[in-house]
């Protein structure tokens, strides 16, 4: 990443990736086989559809469809809605014509990936939301769930936040266990440039006095951790209009526009995929076709 915030376009994860996320979750919930789907005539169809309980932002769909494509590609989904639109309570999103045994099975799961992602981009939109028309972007963190980092990530984006680093490999963020192990913040720079150089830097800073050593260090970008108001308008003035600035730590919806407007450029939340809720959604089952 060259810098905070850079991507400006939800990247879906590569399918087989996505496809592997579904593979390990069926076989999670079917373990040898599912036993109640069995009780269903092998060429019984039927027809579902899925809505929503609530207003929330769609993410997910790929998810859904990957969950039924593994177990039955005769299952046929139609959605009414994309990933990143705004839905409404009681909206349908989708129908699903096919084998009942695959639709059985697959509900759960494809339900999950779908509530899921769709609370991540949820409460992405609301932080997005609380600084409109302020300039600021808002930050996804690594705080994910384990094996979901991408996925989370896309949902975020999904609801118009930008990414921060994906992961420890494409970009350096120097933090205060790095800091003391390397000495200072000027040596972490410094062998950030050597070992990596043209990879992005940003470091860390508890205090006005560390924001001024990363700047004079040549930090491409600075965090201030758990900053007060007061130290983050300081902070501004001490970096310069243009220079890239972060603001993390005690952000909630209540808090955030206040923060936005002591002139940071980005806000990074961890909030946004770790204190997730997952969209209330509900699969209704329609009518069953009797073979002849």
């Amino acid at each position: 990443m060259s810098k905070p915030g850079a991507r400006t376009e939800p990247a879906l994860p590569p399918l087989a990736q996505i496809e592997g996320e579904v593979r390990r979750a069926l076989q999670e919930d079917i373990g040898p086989g599912d036993l109640t789907a069995e009780l269903i005539p092998a060429d019984r169809q039927m027809a579902a559809s899925v809505i929503t309980r609530e207003a929330a932002v769609l993410c997910g769909t790929a998810w859904f469809d990957t969950v039924f494509r593994v177990l039955d590609p005769a299952v046929e989904i139609t959605w009414q809605a994309g990933d990143g639109d705004r839905i409404s309570a009681d909206q349908l999103l989708c129908t699903l014509n096919g084998p009942a045994r695959a639709i059985l099975t697959g509900e759960r799961t494809a339900l999950n990936f779908l509530q899921t992602l769709s609370g991540t981009a949820t409460a992405a939109r609301q932080y997005v939301d609380a600084v409109a028309g302020t300039g600021v972007q808002i930050l996804d963190t690594r705080k994910t769930i384990p094996g979901l980092r991408l996925a989370q990530k896309y949902a975020a984006a999904c609801g118009g936040c930008r990414n921060h680093r994906i992961g420890l490999f494409d970009a350096i963020l120097i933090k205060e266990n790095h800091i003391a192990a390397a000495g200072s913040i000027t040596s972490a720079v410094e062998a950030a440039r050597k070992h990596h150089p043209g990879v992005h830097v940003e470091v860390e800073t508890e205090d006005l006095a560390e924001l001024r050593e990363a700047l004079a260090a040549g930090a491409d970008s600075v965090m201030l951790d758990d900053y007060s108001l007061t130290d983050m308008k300081k902070a501004r003035q001490s970096a310069g209009p243009d220079h890239p600035l972060e603001a993390s730590g005690s952000v909630s919806l209540e808090t955030i526009r206040t923060v936005a407007e002591t002139g940071v450029s980005y806000i990074s939340v961890g909030a946004i995929t770790k204190h997730l809720r997952a969209v209330d959604l509900s699969m209704r089952h329609g009518k069953v076709k009797y073979s002849q």
